[in-house]
């Protein structure tokens, strides 16, 4: 085991001799030098506006699209494979607008994993961009400081951990290192107003709010019950007009609740969060959601739900109050249309006239490349059109 990390570590070192040797850490014509501060709080120096980032996560796509929708290729010299398996519908969208993207690089890891170091070395990007919660293995590995002396920054970023706070600074950063720093503000004004459209009608008339037990990635595997913390879609929850059974359970943001603690809670509503799975658990109980997703398939999905023990005689059960809604909105920059879409189904009579469908819509208008098609939620509420 020692010999084989030893010669890994040999390996790593040529690596990088060659790339210092044919690929000197330099600002190319057009680029300066910055001093940006990541998630993490880390003050890192990156040649600007960078033209090639190696995406630690595929899933940050749908943030680069947001501030370069002509082309974002072009700043995007690999990334890890997770949007291709996790959200295949996306990918399908963005392969029909952009077929080079089938020739992108790709690498394999978890969210918490390694950098695919010797890779990322070969690629020589401007920057890497990783997810906050991979921090402490890149950390520990010294991969930080390898990357660095070969003029590679690495910044973290976060949509996950603390989505409400994080992700305005992860725009703000990404649109400051891209050269699109008023996009980013327009990005970020977007969101809040959508988000406000529910907030402000709740501090205004105080309703009741109702008890919500999240069940997080339906149908990835037959854990019972997968669910939420008071962070991340615990969050949006409260921020819709809910109260989230897993804030008063979990200490952290994601964590594992028994089945009697649920029916003991007593849930008012049950929200499912899933997607398209196939890849990672062909025969699955997932709901396919997400972009052009059948509306009668997710709903005959979601009433498999209602016969889990967890919910055995609790009010949601009695009352159908089962809903489904895309995963992804858990590490997006995406929430406000998880936040409006939760509302919705709390306080149907509050929010008649709020359109989550419409918000999402009118975003990708905006600032995407591909056109909206629906799919991102599924209601045993709510009539199929």
């Amino acid at each position: 085991m020692r010999r084989r990390y030893w010669i890994c570590e040999v390996a790593v070192i040529v690596l990088a001799l060659l790339a210092l040797w044919q690929y000197p850490a330099m600002a190319q014509e057009g680029q300066s030098p910055i001093i940006v501060t990541d998630v993490a709080g880390r003050k890192v120096t990156v040649n600007a506006p960078v033209r090639g980032m190696l995406l630690g996560e595929g899933r940050q796509l749908y943030l680069i699209a947001s501030l370069e929708p002509k082309d974002p290729l072009s700043h995007i010299v690999a990334w890890r494979n997770d949007l291709i398996q996790a959200d295949p519908g996306t990918y399908a969208q963005y392969l029909e607008a952009f077929p080079d993207l089938a020739k992108l690089p790709t690498f394999t890891g978890q969210e918490g994993s390694l950098i695919d170091i010797e890779s990322t070395i070969l690629r020589k990007p401007d920057v890497v961009l990783l997810n906050i919660e991979a921090m402490r293995a890149n950390d520990d590995a010294g991969y930080i400081e390898k990357l660095a002396a070969l003029g590679i920054p690495v910044l973290y970023i976060d949509f996950r951990h603390h989505p409400l706070e994080n992700t305005e600074r992860t725009i703000r950063l990404l649109g400051e290192i891209m050269d699109r720093k008023s996009r980013a503000e327009e990005i970020i004004a977007f969101r809040r107003q959508a988000v406000e459209r529910v907030t402000d009608v709740l501090d205004r008339v105080k309703p009741d709010r109702p008890r919500v037990f999240l069940e997080r990635i339906g149908g990835y595997s037959d854990d019972c019950c997968l669910s939420f913390g008071a962070e991340n879609f615990g969050r949006y929850v409260e921020l819709a007009g809910g109260h989230n059974i897993g804030s008063d359970i979990l200490p952290t943001t994601f964590g594992q609740i028994n089945p009697e603690q649920v029916i003991v809670s007593d849930p008012q509503h049950v929200v499912v969060t899933s997607s398209d799975w196939q890849v990672y658990a062909p025969g699955g109980h997932w709901i396919p959601l997400g972009p052009g997703a059948d509306p009668e398939i997710m709903r005959k999905r979601l009433e498999w739900y209602l016969t889990r023990d967890a919910y055995t005689g609790t009010q949601a059960q009695k009352t159908r109050n089962f809903h489904g809604i895309w995963h992804q909105f858990y590490n997006s920059p995406y929430e406000f249309v998880a936040v409006q879409q939760l509302a919705k189904w709390f306080h149907p009579d509050l929010f008649a006239d709020l359109d989550p469908d419409a918000t999402f819509a009118e975003y990708h208008r905006r600032f995407l490349p591909i056109v909206y098609k629906p799919g991102y939620s599924v209601s045993l509420t709510a009539k199929i059109p």
